[in-house]
């Protein structure tokens, strides 16, 4: 632990010297954030030598959670996604089950060892999506704004609505292993989801009205404004925690909260810079500290079988689901195979696997689990990094050539 502060700074210090040069290439952050981890972690170089189980690794990964969820939902705004809305509501709200439910049949079938509850929690933590794995996807203006817009709000969304998930199939998996009882698991789940959604109404509400009031009477420095967002995804993250709520449902609720009531009563002044700076620098020391404390370990555990569950998770598992969930809308090809391939498996699978391993109670093939999921992120990092610039800008030229038929604009996501 000596090395390892020292360790992660250089690699930033690195990074933040080159950023400039690799933006829009296909050497994307995380790669060079998880390799660089990778090398200086305890399999290798070994200044990076801290347990995963550690109380700072647990803090980090929850930490840069908190304030992504927060983020991410602050920006929800319906009212404007209207036109565009139907892709990212099929993405999510047929996509994702279905996505959930090929993930859990694969791993029965491949991975023949879990249990079906621990299937069932593999396919819940791979299922939500990390655009800053392609980054150049959700940023590159050339792009249909319908499919850069369904897929970053994809991605900004599906995190949320798979922490209730996992809170719930994690208390199931538990309960069938034996480690807690049936009614434990779902009184757990009621508190962790009721409080974390008090917590985050509560919090998100009074930080909004104590931006929205000091602005209207010119009270505040903006300095402190673009201190508010972060505290209200601290506020919400620690009030839930020690009522025994999900710290995380009460940053997602109170970034819908916060960023409702801030847009409606107060001017288009941007207070998120604070708030997204610090989400960029927890998220690239959460993905050194993946490279060197979950990716490094867990490559002395791989089997084909991983190896294979991780592909198909990546591919089919993603792809077929995402075809199904736009029946009726006529997609053409590229744009299906784009849709489908650009669901990266990044932040919050980190976060759920670092769970996992804090829990007391251990499932009776864990290794196995958090070996798959280890190896899917590292996989999705690698492969989703390199293709995001080259295919998006392919995409881009070939959605240009063949631009969408004004005939039928209801039906065509392409």
């Amino acid at each position: 632990m000596t090395w390892a502060l020292p360790a992660i700074a250089a690699i930033l210090l690195v990074f933040a010297a080159v950023s400039g040069r690799i933006a829009g290439t296909p050497v994307t952050a995380p790669i060079i954030f998880t390799a660089g981890g990778l090398v200086l972690g305890g399999v290798a170089v070994g200044l990076i030598d801290v347990e995963a189980t550690a109380e700072t690794v647990k803090l980090l990964a929850e930490v840069t959670l908190a304030l992504v969820l927060f983020s991410d939902a602050s920006r929800v705004r319906l009212t404007e996604l209207r036109a565009e809305i139907s892709l990212p509501a099929r993405l999510l709200g047929i996509g994702l089950p279905l996505t959930i439910a090929a993930g859990f049949a694969v791993a029965v079938v491949v991975l023949g060892d879990l249990a079906w509850p621990e299937a069932l929690l593999l396919a819940v933590i791979l299922a939500p999506t990390d655009a800053a794995l392609g980054q150049a996807v959700v940023t590159l203006p050339v792009l249909p704004s319908r499919v850069r817009q369904g897929l970053n709000v994809e991605s900004g969304l599906n995190d949320g609505i798979c922490v209730p998930l996992f809170l719930i199939v994690l208390a199931v998996a538990q309960a069938e292993s034996g480690a807690i009882g049936h009614g434990a698991a779902a009184e757990l789940v009621a508190e962790q989801i009721g409080y974390g959604i008090v917590a985050g109404l509560a919090a998100g509400a009074i930080a909004a009205t104590v931006l929205v009031t000091a602005q209207q009477r010119r009270t505040i420095d903006p300095l402190w404004a673009q201190i508010v967002p972060v505290a209200a995804a601290a506020l919400a993250y620690t009030v839930a925690v020690p009522l025994g709520g999900s710290g995380f449902i009460a940053a997602f609720v109170g970034g819908l909260v916060f960023g409702t009531i801030r847009r409606r009563n107060a001017d288009d002044t941007d207070e998120s810079g604070l708030l997204d700076g610090s989400g960029d620098l927890f998220n690239a020391v959460t993905f050194i500290v993946f490279g060197a404390v979950l990716l490094g370990p867990a490559l002395g555990h791989l089997s084909w079988a991983v190896l294979g569950y991780a592909v198909l998770s990546l591919t089919v598992v993603r792809m077929v689901p995402v075809a199904l969930s736009m029946i009726g809308t006529h997609p053409r090809v590229p744009t299906l195979a784009f849709l489908g391939w650009f669901g990266p498996r990044g932040l919050a699978t980190i976060v759920f696997a670092i769970l996992i391993l804090e829990e007391h109670e251990q499932l009776p093939h864990e290794q196995l689990l958090l070996t798959t999921a280890i190896a899917t992120i590292g996989l999705s990092v690698l492969a989703h990094g390199l293709s995001a610039a080259p295919l998006a800008d392919r995409y881009a030229t070939w959605a240009r050539r063949h631009p969408r038929s004004e005939e039928q604009p209801a039906r065509e996501t392409g």
